[in-house]
């Protein structure tokens, strides 16, 4: 189900780097989230405790380094040597089940615990399907799904990545839907969320950070300081790459009033990941011209539960206002005539250098996908005047 170590996202190993290199020491707790109330069948526990225990033998290869390091030279060589000798720890992940409930569980060092959360989700969902006796949809189809979707994406005239790994139907899909937008997408399917996927058929892996980053930031810094010191670290790590910025942790409204002069024409663009696209696509554009910036030299990318009809809309709204690209998942990689799953694993607390085990939350732009502990959600309203 997973061949490779780096069968995981991007931003994985590139939050991974940056926490090594600025958090050494810190420490984070991750917790499964079952937003679809799937009920798992019994014996799934057990098959999903093997699945993390074979993890364990995974280790990167040298022609891997090579890719890896020549494709992304903004990265220390010393990380790809760690990255050459770390080890997943299947002591680090705590699994149950009770009746149809599964409970996971991920606790140790945040730059070890960081790579779980991808890998953990995939394995998931596909061993659900299979101990579910669902049957997807044969070879042919999926490959005629992705092929048909990125020709009309190609008509559009606009650019995607796919960013379906978490939630991928399987291994198999993935590999076949990524072949399919490789070969039938030129000038529009610009690269992978997935490193392994990205060495396979010589595209770009695409990615920043995560909402993880910033929630550790609150831990640390507080609410208030959290978005600004998150990207002013991550250009002291990266110092120019890697300049897309994730907006919505603690909502988009209180994003901008943090991501003052100096950033806005630091980072390339921002990422809209909740809330209406539109509504966002207009604050984005308010913002750059309120700082004398042209918002058509900064690129917004757009990767909420994208399918075509989204796109289209989305595209005809913003063309020549604004840069736009898209990044599109689950609907790339588990289109396959059964439903998709509909889960999560969140960071949900974090243990910062000398400091303690702090509750973390996220505060997305659609209420119904706020996160974590709700003393802490309504302590944060209140710090940074959300209603």
């Amino acid at each position: 189900m997973i061949v490779s170590i780096l069968d995981n996202d991007f931003y994985k190993f590139t939050m991974q780097h940056a926490v090594m290199k600025l958090f050494p020491k810190a420490r984070a707790k991750y917790q499964f989230i079952n937003r679809g109330k799937h009920v798992f069948p019994p014996g799934f526990a057990p098959a999903l405790q093997d699945a993390i225990a074979a993890l364990a033998k995974l280790q990167l290869t040298d022609r891997e380094k090579s890719y890896f390091a020549t494709t992304c030279p903004y990265i220390d060589p010393t990380y790809f040597d760690f990255l050459q000798g770390y080890r997943y720890d299947p002591t680090e992940v705590r699994v149950e089940q009770q009746d149809g409930e599964l409970t996971v569980a991920i606790e140790g060092y945040w730059y070890r615990t960081i790579l779980w959360e991808v890998p953990i989700m995939s394995l998931i969902c596909e061993l659900y399907y299979q101990l579910t006796g669902q049957i997807r949809q044969p070879d042919e189809q999926v490959i005629a799904t992705a092929t048909q979707k990125i020709e009309q994406y190609g008509q559009l005239g606009v650019t995607i990545a796919e960013f379906g790994t978490r939630r991928r139907h399987s291994y198999t899909v993935h590999r076949l839907v990524v072949q399919a937008l490789r070969a039938a997408g030129e000038g529009t399917f610009i690269g992978t969320s997935n490193v392994h996927m990205a060495m396979r058929n010589q595209t770009r892996p695409i990615g920043t950070h995560a909402h993880e980053w910033f929630m550790f930031h609150a831990a640390k810094y507080g609410f208030k300081m959290a978005n600004l010191l998150g990207l002013e670290h991550w250009s002291e790590v990266y110092r120019g790459d890697l300049g897309i910025a994730l907006s919505d942790t603690y909502t988009t409204d209180v994003f901008f009033t943090q991501f003052d002069k100096k950033l806005s024409k630091l980072f390339d663009g921002v990422r809209h990941d909740s809330g209406d696209p539109l509504v966002f696509a207009d604050k984005t554009i308010a913002h750059y011209e309120h700082h004398g910036i042209d918002p058509r030299s900064k690129t917004i990318i757009f990767s909420d539960g994208l399918d075509t009809e989204k796109v289209t809309r989305i595209a005809g709204y913003c063309r020549g206002r604004i840069g736009i690209s898209f990044g599109i998942g689950t609907n790339f990689t588990n289109d396959v005539g059964l439903p998709p799953m509909n889960i999560v694993i969140k960071m949900t607390e974090a243990y910062p250098t000398d400091g303690h085990w702090t509750p973390v939350i996220k505060l997305s732009d659609e209420p119904g996908k706020h996160t974590g502990d709700g003393k802490m959600i309504a302590l944060a309203k209140q710090i940074l005047d959300i209603p």
